[in-house]
């Protein structure tokens, strides 16, 4: 019965792994959205975005934990097992640095991603704990092992490498963007579907890390960045919304709670809302939600 439902599992997920993969060359620019939780990825997919990714911040910080590894792996998993379990569109997952010291570690829980149900993961260079770069040996081996993991259960999982080495490099601007082209490049030879310069938004230098890697690109939602259109002309494969689904979900919640408080109305909380019955719905999968409603 496992096994068969494992089998069942994998020829859905090889699907979805292979629209997924195909988002990142098509004529558009995949926009994707990153969820926290069960009904924000529900929201996102309702609204018509072609596949969903998780916000690691987003999601530990609703669970209580910071951004980073803090949070345990059977709890994370489980997590990701819930959203998973509600969508029908391709699930991606960011595995921060991947809950583990040694590559072995690092395929277990990319093993526990696709037994959850996802069809990609989004993994990091550098340790949240410290702020360093790991050396690039570490991920180009990392990258490696997830994708012939992927080649071994038959599907071909999405896998999309960050750099922090924007952020977290040594020397000036120019030695940092260097550094970025250095590690994406030995990432993209490794294996990987799309590279991920963290920190990128000003267009000339995504123009110009675009053309030196000659490969999908994601770039991040943040104050800077281009509109969606500019981005595809510099030739972006990917922008994803990062924690910025989450920011803005906080920041409602501030100005609603300041407006009732200082002012005693409600419009925050009033206007441009949802139902009952629609939130509701949101726990369940889409074509469950709407069978129900009919």
């Amino acid at each position: 019965m496992t096994s068969s439902l494992w089998e069942f599992k994998t020829r859905s997920q090889k699907d979805k792994a292979q629209d997924f993969r195909g988002l990142h060359h098509g004529k558009r620019i995949l926009i994707l959205p990153n969820a926290w939780d069960v009904p924000s990825a529900r929201v996102f997919e309702d609204e018509g975005f072609p596949a969903v990714a998780t916000s690691s911040a987003g999601l530990m910080v609703s669970l209580g934990y910071p951004d980073g590894e803090v949070m345990g792996r059977p709890e994370f998993m489980s997590a990701v097992e819930r959203i998973a379990r509600v969508l029908s569109v391709p699930l991606s997952v960011d595995i921060v640095a991947g809950f583990g010291k040694t590559t072995k570690e690092v395929v277990a829980t990319v093993k526990a991603i696709l037994k959850a149900g996802g069809i990609g993961i989004n993994i990091e260079d550098f340790a949240h704990a410290t702020k360093k770069l790991f050396p690039v040996e570490r991920n180009v081996e990392n990258v490696k092992a997830i994708r012939r993991l992927g080649d071994a259960v038959g599907v071909p999982l999405v896998i999309n490498a960050r750099t922090d080495a924007l952020r977290f490099g040594t020397g000036d601007d120019e030695a940092k963007f260097e550094e970025a082209v250095r590690r994406a490049t030995a990432y993209r030879d490794a294996g990987a579907d799309c590279v991920y310069p963290m920190g990128l938004t000003e267009a000339g230098s995504i123009s110009r890390f675009v053309k030196e890697l000659d490969f999908p690109i994601n770039v991040m939602v943040r104050k800077g960045l281009p509109p969606v259109s500019h981005l595809e002309r510099l030739g972006v494969a990917r922008v994803s919304f990062g924690p910025s689904a989450s920011y803005a979900t906080m920041g409602l919640l501030k100005r609603a709670s300041k407006e009732v408080l200082e002012k005693g109305t409600y419009q925050n909380l009033v206007d441009a809302v949802i139902s009952f019955d629609e939130l509701n719905s949101l726990a369940l999968p889409r074509m469950d939600s709407r069978s129900q409603q009919s």
